[in-house]
Parts: structure tokens; C-alpha cells; sequence
């Protein structure tokens, strides 16, 4: 055990003067309001772990310490009054970063697209028209991911406001999304149901209608949850997605699981129409051309992926609710935002005509080895 020597005592009567003195005028600031500093939302506590405190020298001693240099400088605490940006930041989430990356590859893909239809003036067919739709409204859902993501690090991400437009255009472009994909679904249905007047200005007109019953669905039910159908106001009623309600995210559930069967009957029923065709063509060669056999498993993979992608969603939203953790949400929602991903791939970049355009723009080329044949609706 030591004894402090006089020199010590006198320091640590200084370091506690300097304190009770500090604690004063800051307690004098929350008082008058000195400085328009809010005593509610900046206090100055010794025992609260978020006030900083400093080490300074005392400049009384400042003097005595130029001409005794073995003498150490008396020291005062003071707090630091700077804001404490590091700690009002969030803590990125990995799986917000993932649906961020997300977004941004998805707003790459169809503004490519969205590029190429708009740079070939060739490509003006109802069918190009429909794939045009999709990459809009997939844009506009990568593009709503990316903000969501800046939204929620970069402002209050669970203000009404920001929390109402993020919910409108992440509803609206990915409803436009599923029913634009419909959309092509029920054209490649017309397209081998009524081959011989398919390309009439009856088909043009349909399928501008298409594309605007689309967008006014997606738009009406991106705007719902502005005009009231949200739960800011009870938190309890919240679904997996806040601000959306449990009974609305049921809602849009399961008219995308109505969307999906519809979906699915459509294709069954393009494949025993392209069956019946090559059984007609092959009839005296007795066999069914390879090429229907290719295209059915075309159309298999296409509608496995798209329910793979988004029904693990939509069974979840009709069974959780905002209580689950938030890892399973991010698990359900991750593979329906990669749709609009995989959508580019599948709808638009296995065309050849597309094809064709983006090698034009790129490299002023063709390769050899691309089919020149006009692409058809009926062609997957």
C-alpha cells in the first residue's frame, strides 16, 4: 500500500474541482437553454456511456509546469460536445446489402434491355412491346430496392413518408412485374391458338390493353397502402412487411398464387397445342419433332423457376406475421426480387432478334453462328 504525496493530492483535488465545475455549467446550459441546446435531446450525464469525455491540460498550470519541468501538468475532464455520427449510423445488415446488390444487377439488366428495344426500330412487335413492359417494371423494382436500401441507412427508414413510398413502389413494380410476365404468358397462348389472325392490328390493340391493365393494377395496389391500408397506426396488424397489414399481404398472396395457376393452365395448354402441331407435321415421318420435345422443357424451366422464385414468398406472407424473425423474411424475399433478375435472361437475352440488335450496338457485328430467323410469339 503507498501513501499519495502532497503533489498528488493537489492533482486529484484539481481533476474533482474541474469535474463538479464542468457538471455545473452543464447543468446551468439545460436550465437557461444556453447555447439552444435542448436539455431533451442532448443531456450531459458522467455515468451515461454515450457522453465522451476529454482530457485537457489546466491552463493554470501552464505557467508552472515551463519552469518546473518535473512537476506534472494538472488535468481536467470536459466533455465532448461532438455528435456522436458513428454510433446514429445503423449497422449494415448483411441481407439489406444483398437485396441492394440486388437491385442494382436487376436495374443494370433491364435498362440493357430497355436500351436495345429502344436503339432497334425493328423491334416493334407485340411481343417486343410485352418484353419492353417487364424490363419497366423490373427496372423500376431494382431501382426501388436500391432506394429502399438508401432510405433506411441514409433517413428515419420507419417514418411514414419514407416507409409509405418505399412499401407503394416495391408493390407496383413487382405486381406490374408478375403480371407483365402474364402478360407474355397469354400471348404465347394466343400466338398458337389463333395462329392465322395472330398479326392483326386486333393483336397491336390487345396487347397495348394488356400492358395498361397491368400497370394500372400494379399502380392501384402500389398506392393502397398511401390511402390507409397500412398498419402505421397498429403496429400488431403489420404483416412480414411493414408498413403493409397482415390481411392486405394476404390479399396480394393469394392473387399471385390465382396469377400462378392461371399461369400454369396457359402453359399446359401451349404444350398440347405445340404437341398436336408436330404430331400433324411429323404424321408420315412417324415421330414428334425434337424441337417440341426442347420446347416444353423450355417452358417447364421457365414456370419451375418463376414459382421457385416467388411462392416461397407468398406462402410465407400468408402464414407469418410480423413477429417471425426477420431472417426468414429476408430468406422469402430475396429469391422473388432475383426474379426480375432471371426475367432478362429468360425473356429477352434468349432472342435472337435481341440478340442480333445488342451485338449491332456493341460491336457493329454479327456472328456467324446466330439464327437470323424471325422469332415468333409461339418460339420459346
Amino acid at each position: 500500500m503507498t501513501v499519495p504525496t502532497e503533489r498528488g493530492s493537489n492533482t486529484f483535488i484539481r481533476v474533482l474541482s474541474a469535474m463538479i465545475l464542468s457538471l455545473a455549467a452543464a447543468a446551468a446550459l439545460s436550465a437557461g437553454g444556453g447555447g439552444g441546446l435542448n436539455s431533451s435531446s442532448f443531456s450531459l450525464d458522467p455515468f451515461d456511456s454515450s457522453t465522451s469525455w476529454s482530457v485537457g491540460e489546466d491552463p493554470s498550470n501552464s505557467s508552472s509546469s515551463s519552469s518546473s519541468s518535473s512537476e506534472p501538468a494538472g488535468r481536467t475532464l470536459t466533455p465532448d460536445l461532438r455528435p456522436a455520427t458513428a454510433a446514429a449510423l445503423r449497422e449494415l445488415n448483411p441481407w439489406d446489402v444483398a437485396l441492394c446488390v440486388a437491385g442494382t444487377l436487376i436495374s443494370c439488366e433491364n435498362a440493357l434491355v430497355l436500351a436495345v428495344l429502344g436503339y432497334s426500330p425493328a423491334l416493334r412487335a407485340p411481343m417486343f412491346v410485352l418484353i419492353g413492359s417487364l424490363a419497366a417494371a423490373d427496372l423500376l423494382a431494382g431501382l426501388g430496392l436500391v432506394l429502399n436500401f438508401a432510405l433506411s441507412y441514409l433517413a428515419d427508414g420507419r417514418a411514414a413518408p419514407v416507409a409509405l413510398l418505399s412499401a407503394g413502389l416495391l408493390i407496383a413494380a413487382f405486381s406490374a412485374s408478375v403480371l407483365g410476365v402474364l402478360a407474355i404468358t397469354v400471348d404465347r397462348y394466343l400466338s398458337l391458338y389463333n395462329a392465322l389472325t395472330y398479326h392483326t392490328e386486333r393483336t397491336v390493340a390487345f396487347t397495348y390493353a394488356m400492358v395498361a391493365a397491368a400497370w394500372t393494377a400494379g399502380l392501384a395496389l402500389g398506392l393502397l397502402p398511401a390511402f390507409g391500408w397500412n398498419c402505421l397506426g397498429d403496429e400488431a396488424a403489420c404483416s412480414v412487411c411493414r408498413p403493409v397489414t397482415k390481411a392486405n399481404a394476404v390479399a396480394l398472396a393469394v392473387a399471385f398464387l390465382l396469377v400462378f395457376a392461371l399461369m400454369t393452365q396457359l402453359y399446359l395448354q401451349i404444350c398440347r397445342i405445340a404437341f398436336r402441331h408436330a404430331q400433324q407435321i411429323a404424321v408420315q415421318h412417324q415421330f414428334v419433332a425434337m424441337s417440341t420435345t426442347k420446347g416444353v422443357s423450355t417452358l417447364s424451366a421457365i414456370l419451375c423457376t418463376f414459382g421457385a422464385c416467388w411462392l416461397p414468398f407468398a406462402t410465407y406472407a400468408i402464414v407469418a406475421d410480423s413477429t417471425y424473425p426477420a431472417a426468414y423474411t429476408y430468406a422469402a424475399v430475396l429469391p422473388a426480387a432475383c426474379c426480375s433478375a432471371i426475367n432478362p435472361v429468360v425473356y429477352a437475352f434468349r432472342n435472337p432478334d435481341i440478340q442480333k440488335s445488342l451485338w449491332m450496338a456493341c460491336c457493329g457485328c454479327v456472328p456467324s453462328g446466330l439464327s437470323l430467323r424471325p422469332r415468333t410469339s409461339s418460339d420459346v
